[in-house]
């Protein structure tokens, strides 16, 4: 693995440990499950295992961990996509996750500032995410990093609405 794979950032706080950013390995799934077990309530092992092989060390995707003191204590992922609607190549970050007992340390502006760095590198001038409108945490987390609302407005609707003599 290169150094350019691995981040190595010196603490800001006193309290804080060393931590290392780097590309998260199959090894690596059942803690992430556990993060994000701990945060959601939902245990997914099939979702994180199809993350991985989606995510985990391809071209243009990124999934990285962040590891303090031999444990893992976070993760990000993102991609660059493009032309979705008109949309211009960007970078997309779509699952963030930190161990909870660990908030407030650094932890996600490290995790994010490791994946907009490989996006920049990788020619991506712009990341997004998207948020539930009731996702005060991470709402907080993003806007702290500089993100604002966007040129795009999300749209949805309940499929259950779709009667069935209207499917094709």
């Amino acid at each position: 693995m290169s150094d350019a794979s691995q981040t190595a950032i010196e603490p800001e706080h006193p309290t804080e440990t060393r931590l290392r950013v780097r590309d998260a390995r199959v090894g690596d799934m059942s803690e992430v499950e556990a993060i994000d077990a701990r945060i959601t309530g939902i245990n997914k092992p099939e979702y994180w295992a199809r993350a991985f092989a989606r995510y985990g060390a391809r071209a243009d995707r990124w999934f990285l961990v962040a590891e303090a003191e031999g444990r893992l204590v976070g993760f990000i992922i993102g991609e660059q996509r493009a032309w979705e609607f008109g949309s211009p190549p960007c970078g997309w970050v779509f699952a963030i996750g930190v161990d909870p007992g660990l908030r407030l340390g650094g932890i996600g502006t490290r995790l994010f500032a490791a994946i907009t760095r490989r996006m920049q590198a990788a020619g991506v001038a712009l990341v997004r995410t998207m948020l539930a409108r009731d996702d005060a945490l991470n709402m907080a987390f993003f806007r702290s990093q500089g993100m604002m609302g966007g040129s795009f407005l999300q749209l949805e609707m309940p499929l259950d609405d779709i009667a069935d003599e209207d499917t094709p």
